[in-house]
């Protein structure tokens, strides 16, 4: 897994300099005194992505109270003493600067935890990519879902829509009543079967990354495009902003339990708008979009 999360860092960070044309990735490698460390990627103000950011970390050591009442919020009986945790995964969030060009965001992980004695207590996988436009191409989010469904249905035919529908009820604003984009796939806790064979699956989405976000980027990034698309990303950023720092679980948890916070925080956009009591033109593409954002569909 370590090896896999560290691979799909180095394909998506070359896909995103080959993008911008370029324009390189700051890397920063950090420990944790407890265990582990990561290495975080970020570029800013390229020519064709005002931030991106790839993130990879493999940590361990004592487990905190905060996950341990995650764990028995998950259902696991934890046997009294100490306990520890080893968990290893890749983050990623891709801010266009065209607004017609969508964001981008994925996320593989496994967790683990043992008691004091060395008996591992739960493990699990997790993760997901999904697509955040900010004007509606259909074909678009035909190829990036058709994608991912091919990815699950190697696996199992039942995984995509189940993680479809997951990933479009995870990714929602509730204050808002609307999506924070066209969705994905999004699974947690998955434990359910031989975990060599769960192994292979999030490894087979995670390498279905690139093929899925590659043409898309490569057909609208270069795209011409007027004040008012602008205005209107920086208003739909705005709405990303809010789920991440209010409803987004691994933000919130990394920020509760001690993480490091510019890793945490990488997902945020250089910029946002947020605009009192804004509502789009009927019938104008801004509404297209809104209106999809409040009615979720199929795609694939």
């Amino acid at each position: 897994m370590e090896e896999m999360v560290a691979r799909t860092q180095d394909e998506v960070c070359a896909l995103i300099e080959d993008l911008d044309g370029g324009h390189r990735f700051r890397e920063d490698l950090w420990s944790r005194s407890e265990g582990g460390g990561g290495r975080t990627r970020v570029l800013e103000n390229g020519r064709r992505f005002e931030k991106a950011g790839v993130n990879v970390s493999t940590v361990s050591g004592p487990m905190p109270e905060a996950i341990a009442r995650a764990a028995r919020g998950r259902g696991i009986a934890l046997p009294e003493g100490e306990h520890h945790f080893w968990a290893t995964g890749v983050s990623l969030v891709l801010h266009p600067s065209n607004p017609l060009a969508p964001t981008v965001h994925a996320n593989y992980r496994y967790f683990e935890m043992e008691s004091n004695t060395g008996d591992r207590l739960a493990w699990w996988f997790g993760g997901g990519t999904d697509l955040t436009p900010n004007y509606l191409f259909a074909e678009d989010a035909r190829h990036f879902h058709g994608v991912l469904k091919e990815r699950c249905d190697r696996h199992d035919r039942s995984f995509y829509p189940r993680f479809k529908k997951d990933c479009d009820d995870y990714f929602r604003i509730p204050h808002r009543g609307e999506a924070r984009g066209l969705g994905g796939i999004f699974f947690d806790n998955l434990n359910d079967r031989d975990p060599e064979l769960l192994f292979a699956f999030s490894a087979d989405c995670a390498a279905g990354i690139v093929p899925a976000i590659e043409p898309i980027y490569r057909a609208r990034l270069d795209l011409p495009f007027a004040e008012r698309h602008r205005r209107w990303q920086q208003l739909r950023r705005g709405r990303y902003v809010e789920f991440n720092l209010v409803y987004d679980r691994g933000t919130t948890f990394g920020l509760r339990t001690g993480g490091r916070t510019e890793s945490i925080l990488m997902s945020l956009p250089l910029t946002a708008r947020w605009e009192y009591d804004h509502e789009p033109e009927a019938g104008s593409p801004e509404a297209e979009l809104l209106e999809i954002l409040r009615h979720p569909r199929d795609w694939a």
